[in-house]
């Protein structure tokens, strides 16, 4: 076992904590573009779009790997229930970046680590101790200052991003459950295929003709989307999942930056309070469960790595230990 206090481990470890945070940065250039497309196309049309040129990248995983199976899902109820997740949780964090400030959709995307504790329970058996409920009360309170009910006004994007981050919850959580019986090709296409068929009965309804320039941001999503993807498993073979995952709080000063910059976006107070309030929650069950505090499954540590799959590209958790090989190649 290596030691994590020496000067190569810690270098190691700094490594993988700053790629990480650039790979977060990244992600959220990624959610700027789509908030820009946003304010002109449909969210079916932009995910439609982005499947669509996602298509060949999954492709080429899959091709690369040699093992022949059928696509049958061996949890056929699982993989349908995370199928479902991926489809509605997705599309509701491309509306809600579409229609919210950055800032205020990222703080309640933030409330997913919560979420999965809740969940882990009656999916996967985890044990929670009274710490770990109290952090996730308190992350829901965090929850409601960002959204203060009766005082602000609440609408469709606010339910869109709880959506969202329940369906990255429910997308972990199932994740941590079947990831090591289903197979990779099960969990990669069945998402992407789901999207591209629900998006595209929709399309015609919604449809905007596209000029170059708005094709060309829409392949800008798609590359930032593989760059990001790309750096995080580098970074999670750099550094452990505990010191890596929290880096995605980053995102809520790339929020407030590129929204202040480009979308004359002025959170208020009250919703850094609130981001706080949840960050602080989430960091605490990451830590909790890093010390073993009665938790077997590490569902947090072990699935906190990014907001809700697209169904275009996958997550980490399917691909990072069949993948990070062939990327460094």
């Amino acid at each position: 076992m290596t030691d994590q206090n020496t000067p190569n481990a810690r270098s190691t470890t700094l490594q993988g904590v700053l790629t990480g945070l650039l790979a977060f940065a990244i992600y959220a250039s990624h959610d700027a573009a789509i908030k820009t497309l946003g304010s002109t196309y449909s969210p079916f049309q932009i995910v439609f779009f982005v499947v669509l040129l996602s298509f060949p990248v999954v492709t080429l995983m899959l091709v690369r790997d040699t093992k022949a199976e059928n696509l049958r899902p061996r949890e056929p109820l699982w993989a349908a229930a995370r199928t479902v997740a991926v489809v509605v949780g997705g599309f509701c964090a491309f509306y809600a970046f579409s229609v919210l400030p950055l800032a205020e959709t990222y703080a309640i995307l933030f409330a997913a680590p919560l979420l999965i504790t809740v969940l882990s329970v009656p999916i996967l058996g985890e044990v929670v101790r009274t710490h770990r409920w109290m952090a996730v009360l308190v992350g829901l309170i965090g929850v409601l200052v960002v959204l203060r009910p009766g005082s602000a006004e609440l609408g469709l994007g606010h339910l869109a991003a709880l959506i969202s981050a329940f369906g990255t919850a429910l997308t972990a959580v199932i994740m941590r459950k079947i990831g090591t019986i289903e197979r990779r090709e099960v969990l990669l296409l069945y998402p992407l295929l789901a999207n591209f068929a629900v998006m595209l009965c929709i399309l015609p309804l919604v449809y905007i003709p596209m000029p170059l320039a708005d094709l060309g941001l829409v392949l800008l999503v798609a590359i930032l989307a593989i760059a990001a993807m790309s750096l995080m498993i580098r970074a999670y073979t750099l550094a452990d999942a505990a010191v890596v995952a929290p880096m995605q709080y980053s995102q809520i000063i790339w929020a407030a930056l590129f929204g202040w910059l480009f979308f004359g976006e002025t959170s208020d107070m009250m919703t850094f309070v609130g981001a706080g309030i949840i960050i602080a929650s989430g960091a605490y069950i990451v830590l909790r469960e890093t010390r073993g505090s009665g938790s077997e499954n590490r569902p947090v540590v072990n699935t906190l790595n990014r907001r809700p799959e697209m169904g275009g590209m996958p997550r980490l958790s399917i691909i990072a230990h069949k993948t990070s090989r062939l990327l460094r190649e």
